[in-house]
């Protein structure tokens, strides 16, 4: 595949003072534009509280995403990539630390859990998935994953020792999903 063929990747990180520049995302972003990936990194407003009305209209307006492009989320980022795809064609999303609900105070007043899920329209609107998370997140319950990656159809990647991915400078396996799907 050239790299004219290659999509964009957006990502969108997660909220409680996280920056794109967060963790593994520094290097991801430079090994994709190794690999010819047009990528958007960037951090999105009103990154503490992470809501809704700011974020989905950010993606649209600001980012411009389009059916030619990858989401890539995670955690709260992840939730909002979710939330788009309910209503925005995508090439594909790529979901790390995924969730449905944490009844959470912050998470409440994010405006992402105030409606059913359309989990039809998403797999709809997408052509492929994956979500990827740690056997050990001391933040997201196990089970969430697997709803996540049940629902959408999606390949699923359990990391041994992951924990919720904040402790890490590199992230191989998400890099490897993007070469074997994208490049």
């Amino acid at each position: 595949m050239s790299a004219v063929d290659r999509p964009r990747v957006v990502y969108v990180h997660g909220n409680r003072t996280m920056r794109w520049s967060t963790a593994w995302a520094p290097w991801l972003r430079d090994e994709l534009a190794a690999l010819g990936f047009a990528t958007v990194f960037e951090t999105f407003p009103d990154s503490i509280a992470a809501r809704r009305e700011y974020w989905l209209s950010f993606l649209d307006e600001h980012l411009a995403v389009g059916p030619d492009d990858v989401l890539l989320g995670w955690s709260s980022g992840a939730v909002a990539t979710l939330r788009y795809l309910e209503g925005h064609r995508l090439r594909g999303a790529v979901l790390v630390s995924p969730y449905t609900g944490l009844d959470d105070e912050l998470e409440r007043a994010s405006g992402y859990f105030d409606q059913p899920w359309d989990w039809d329209a998403m797999r709809r609107n997408q052509e492929s998935a994956a979500v990827f998370w740690g056997d050990d997140d001391p933040f997201i319950p196990q089970e969430q994953f697997a709803l996540v990656a049940e629902a959408l159809d999606a390949t699923s990647f359990e990391i041994l020792g992951g924990g919720h991915f904040l402790d890490r400078t590199e992230f191989p396996e998400l890099l490897e999903y993007f070469r074997a799907t994208y490049a």
